[in-house]
C-alpha cells in the first residue's frame, strides 16, 4: 500500500505533533537490519508517527540513506530530520487520525 503524499502542511502539522513525543526507536550502527525495519512497520502500524533517533554515529549522508532505505521499507514516509533525529509517518488502515 503506497500513502499519498503529504503537503507541506501536513507535514508541518505532523513535526508540531512529534515536538513533544519520546524517540520511539534508537537505531545503532548495524543501521536497518531486518529487525530495525520490522519493528519501525510494527509502530507505524501501531501510532501512525514514529520518532526515530539514530545513535550509530552516521554522517548525514549516511542517516540520509537510511531514512530513504526506511521509508521505502515500511511504505512509509519521513517527515522531517533534525540532527540524529527522524519523523516516519504512514496512514493507517482506516486513514490517518492525525490529520483529520
Amino acid at each position: 500500500m503506497s500513502s499519498p503524499s503529504l503537503t507541506g502542511a501536513q507535514k508541518t502539522r505532523l513535526r508540531g505533533l512529534a515536538q513533544t513525543m519520546p524517540d520511539t526507536q534508537l537505531i545503532g550502527r548495524e543501521g536497518a537490519t531486518p529487525a530495525v525495519v520490522a519493528q519501525l512497520d510494527r509502530e507505524l502500524t501501531k501510532r501512525e508517527l514514529v520518532k526515530v533517533r539514530f545513535t550509530g554515529g552516521q554522517d548525514r549522508h549516511a542517516r540520509a540513506a537510511l531514512h530513504a532505505t526506511l521509508a521505502t521499507a515500511t511504505a512509509g514516509e519521513c517527515v522531517g530530520s533534525v540532527g540524529h533525529t527522524a519523523l516516519f509517518w504512514r496512514a493507517g488502515a482506516e486513514g490517518s487520525k492525525l490529520l483529520a
